[in-house]
C-alpha cells in the first residue's frame, strides 16, 4: 500500500478523532469524508507500519445520513477544520455517542450509555476563530494533517459576524496568525499575533460580567459558557462555607458561577498557569475577598493544600493525568466535577477516580462543536462513603 493508491472499501465504524474505519488486506485504514455503512473509493494519503490514512473521493453506496455539504471547502485536500459537513446533524451526534461509549469501554473498562445532546445553533456557532496567514497576507485554514493553507471567503461554523474580507484588510503579517473574536453584542475584534490587543471582551454569564482579554481562553460555542457554568453550579451543590477548588480555572467562568453558593464564609481557590488568564481573573474578582487566585501549574500548587469540599477541573485536551488527579483526590472532596473536551482522557481519568474511592455519578455529553469530531463532556464523581 502506497500514498496515492486508489482502493474500494466498506466503512465499518467511527474512530476517535473524526475518521471512519475501513480494512484492506488486513490493514486498518482511517478514512475522512465517509460514514459508517458506506462503500467508497478512497485515495491513500499516509502509510505507517500499523495503519494508513485516506480520503473518500467517491461514494459508491451512500449512507441515508449523507447530506450535501454547505461548505465548499469541506472536501479532500480542502479545509481540515470540519469532519462532518457531509453528515446529518442527528447522525453526527449518534457517531459522537458511539465514540464516548467506545472510549469508556476500552479505557475506563466500563459500559456507559450516553446520548450526545444537541446545542443550537449547530451552524455559525463559533465566536472565536484562529486563522493562519498565507504569504499573500490572506486568512486561511490548514488542510487536514498538512502545512498546506486553504484561503477561504466564508466559514459555515464561524459566527456570521466574523467578516473574513474585513480581516484580510487588517495588514496581516505574512505567514503569521490572526484571531477573530465576537463579543455578546455581535461586534468582531481582530487580534493579530505580535500586536497588542486594544480592547477587553465583555461577557455576561449567569448574571455576572467577565472582562476577558481577546487572547485568553473562552469557550467558543456561543451557548457554551452559560450552559457549562449552569451545569457546574447545579452539580456542585455547594454549601455555605465550602472550600471549592477551580482548577485550570482560566479567567474564572466557574468561579463566578459558584460564588453565591458558598457565601461570605466560603472560599474559592482558582489555580491557573496562563498569565493572561490570571490577569483577567484578578481583575474580575478584585472585589471578591473569598476568591484566592493562584498562578501555578495545578500539579505543583495542589500539594500545598490539605483538604477540599468540592473540586472543579477543566483541563486542556491532555486531561488531568493520574499523578495530578491522585493528588487532587487526596484532598477528599465530596464532589469532583470534571469538564472535558476529550472523551479519551476523560475515560482514562475516570478509571483513576474509580480506583481511588470515587464513583461516576452523572455524565452529560454536549455537541458544542457541531460539524467537527470534538465533544464536550461534564462528569460528576462522588466520594464513596
Amino acid at each position: 500500500m502506497n500514498i496515492g493508491d486508489i482502493l474500494e472499501v466498506e466503512i465499518t465504524a467511527i474512530a476517535h478523532g473524526g475518521h471512519c474505519i475501513a480494512r484492506h488486506d488486513g490493514r486498518v485504514i482511517f478514512v475522512r469524508h465517509a460514514i459508517p455503512g458506506e462503500k467508497v473509493r478512497i485515495e491513500i494519503t499516509d502509510v505507517t507500519s500499523k495503519f494508513a490514512r485516506a480520503d473518500a473521493i467517491e461514494v459508491m453506496i451512500a449512507s441515508a445520513d449523507r447530506i450535501a455539504s454547505r461548505c465548499e471547502y469541506a472536501r479532500p485536500k480542502g479545509c481540515g477544520g470540519c469532519d462532518f459537513q457531509h453528515v446529518s446533524h442527528a447522525r453526527q451526534r449518534s457517531l459522537k455517542s458511539e465514540i464516548v461509549q467506545e472510549q469508556f469501554q476500552r479505557i475506563a473498562k466500563m459500559d456507559l450509555k450516553v446520548e450526545v445532546e444537541e446545542v443550537l445553533p449547530n451552524e455559525h456557532w463559533r465566536t472565536r476563530v484562529a486563522f493562519s496567514v498565507t504569504q499573500d497576507r490572506l486568512a486561511a485554514f490548514h488542510s487536514s494533517r498538512s502545512d498546506n493553507l486553504i484561503t477561504i471567503s466564508n466559514c459555515q461554523i464561524s459566527d456570521k459576524a466574523i467578516d473574513i474580507a474585513a480581516i484580510n484588510k487588517s495588514r496581516l503579517p505574512s505567514d503569521g496568525r490572526v484571531n477573530a473574536v465576537v463579543d455578546q453584542s455581535g461586534a468582531m475584534e481582530v487580534i493579530v499575533e505580535g500586536r497588542e490587543s486594544r480592547a477587553l471582551i465583555s461577557y455576561e454569564v449567569l448574571g455576572r460580567k467577565h472582562l476577558v482579554d481577546p487572547a485568553s481562553f473562552w469557550q467558543s460555542h456561543i451557548k457554551a459558557p452559560e450552559l457549562l457554568a449552569g451545569i457546574v453550579r447545579d452539580w456542585c451543590q455547594a454549601r455555605t462555607g465550602d472550600h471549592i477548588f477551580d482548577l485550570y480555572g482560566g479567567v474564572g467562568l466557574f468561579t463566578g458561577a459558584l460564588l453565591d453558593q458558598v457565601g461570605n464564609t466560603g472560599r474559592i481557590t482558582l489555580i491557573e498557569s496562563d498569565a493572561r488568564a490570571i490577569t483577567d481573573a484578578i481583575r474580575n474578582f478584585a472585589s471578591d475577598s473569598i476568591v484566592e487566585i493562584v498562578e501555578s501549574q495545578v500539579e505543583r500548587a495542589i500539594s500545598k493544600y490539605a483538604r477540599a469540599d468540592i473540586v472543579v477541573v477543566d483541563p486542556p485536551r491532555a486531561g488531568v493525568g493520574s499523578k495530578t488527579l491522585q493528588r487532587i483526590l487526596a484532598l477528599q472532596p465530596r464532589t469532583l466535577v470534571y469538564v472535558s473536551c476529550d472523551p479519551a482522557t476523560l475515560a482514562r481519568d475516570t478509571r483513576v477516580a474509580l480506583d481511588n474511592g470515587y464513583r461516576l455519578d452523572q455524565i452529560r455529553a454536549l455537541d458544542l462543536f457541531p460539524m467537527t469530531h470534538h465533544i464536550e463532556c461534564v462528569a460528576r464523581f462522588m466520594l464513596n462513603n
